[in-house]
């Protein structure tokens, strides 16, 4: 049973062009904006939208990083998605929704992180509809690598997780 979602995340992973990324997983960028905007922020000029497709396979994780800009997560195929949030000093207890069709349980097939907050994700197993997650991210203003960190794992940060949250610390 399990062979034809394996197929299956691997037939995305040839078609969408996916490739390696650092937080984990697979991505592909699909649109970079023309139009240029200069964040209030104070950083140089970047394109107004950007947007990824980014699929994880079961025991894939994207870790906790962040992105300067705000970005929306949007569900596409596959199993339900886990995504957390925290605030930049990783002080406040890590925020949980559910990426995926609309459920009782509180699932929804968009959610926004905002600007600078840590996020991390990894797709919830035990669904029949599949063992990977297909979403789409689209950053605002647009994606540079510049403005992309992952929590390094000697950071004040990491401990912190580790001390506070340590279930989630596999996500470093």
């Amino acid at each position: 049973m399990t062979a034809m979602p394996i197929a299956r995340a691997r037939e995305l992973v040839e078609t969408l062009k996916l490739q390696p990324h650092p937080e984990g997983g697979w991505y592909s960028e699909v649109f970079r904006s023309a139009s240029s905007v200069t964040p209030a922020d104070g950083r140089t000029s970047r394109s107004a939208l950007t947007s990824i497709y980014y699929l994880l396979e079961a025991g894939q994780h994207s870790r906790w990083h962040r992105v300067l800009s705000d970005e929306v997560w949007v569900h596409l195929e596959g199993v339900p998605l886990a995504l957390w949030t925290c605030d930049a000093a990783m002080r406040t207890a890590p925020a949980h929704v559910r990426l995926g069709p609309v459920d009782v349980h509180g699932t929804r097939p968009q959610h926004v992180v905002p600007a600078g907050q840590w996020q991390a994700a990894r797709p919830i197993q035990g669904h029949s509809s599949g063992d990977y997650t297909l979403v789409a991210c689209m950053v605002g203003p647009g994606f540079d690598f510049a403005d992309f960190s992952l929590v390094p794992p000697d950071s004040d940060e990491a401990a912190s997780m580790r001390h506070h949250w340590p279930d989630l610390a596999d996500l470093l």
